[in-house]
């Protein structure tokens, strides 16, 4: 697995690099979601990707008829390190013939220690995981974690959001993230399987007492190619 310091602030603006059809997938999703569901929610996102992936080998194959250049693999797939959908989704991708991109907190360049009840999703979706990509967020706080999710999805090119599409009230992240990929153009598709339910999963991450930690609109450091 490789490692990885990603964004300097310009990826994802147009002319950033391909267009949708060649960005990245990601996902993002509500985390208080059932065991039950979950389940669902994985054999949703497997159909989904292996579609995508039937697609992209006939795309290749036409490509490849029409010699127009060198033919492309597979668009890989990104979440950010956590519980709930994420593992759901890694393990999706993987069975799928995607090994994911995971997103991992970083605090002054050191990778953070996640929170308790996403320590043993982090440690799966890592073992699953063809790159870390490491982010400065707070794993502990809501706001940092939706500015992490802002930041991977304004890089994709197709959002899979697990989000049972009630509107946003100000603190549900998923429908704010759905809103935001769609005021910038990324595509979402919606995983809602029939049977999903929210309610029984993990809590989302508390707000502290204290002002959350400021990160800065563009790390310090700049970007860096992939470690191999």
């Amino acid at each position: 697995m490789s490692t990885a310091a990603r964004d300097n602030g310009t990826a994802g603006r147009p002319g950033a690099g391909g267009g949708a059809e060649d960005r990245e997938i990601a996902a993002a999703g509500h985390a208080d979601l059932s065991a039950d569901t979950l389940t669902l929610v994985e054999a949703a996102f497997r159909e989904r990707l292996e579609q995508l992936e039937r697609l992209e080998q006939l795309e290749r194959l036409e490509q490849l008829e029409r010699l127009e250049g060198p033919v492309g693999r597979g668009r890989s797939a990104v979440v950010r390190c956590g519980a709930g959908a994420p593992p759901a989704f890694g393990r999706a991708a993987s069975a799928s013939g995607r090994r994911p991109a995971v997103v991992v907190p970083t605090h002054n360049g050191v990778p953070a220690m996640p929170r308790r009840p996403d320590r043993m999703a982090a440690g799966e979706l890592l073992n699953l995981a063809d790159q870390a990509r490491l982010l400065p967020y707070d794993p502990t706080h809501r706001d940092s974690c939706v500015g992490a999710d802002e930041r991977m999805t304004a890089t994709s090119g197709l959002l899979l959001a697990v989000w049972d599409g009630i509107p946003s009230n100000g603190r549900d992240a998923t429908a704010h993230l759905v809103t935001y990929a769609r005021a910038r153009g990324v595509p979402v598709e919606i995983v809602w399987p029939a049977g999903a339910e929210r309610g029984t999963g993990a809590a989302p991450p508390a707000v502290p007492a204290g002002p959350p930690v400021r990160e800065p609109a563009e790390p310090p450091a700049p970007r860096y190619e992939t470690l191999r």
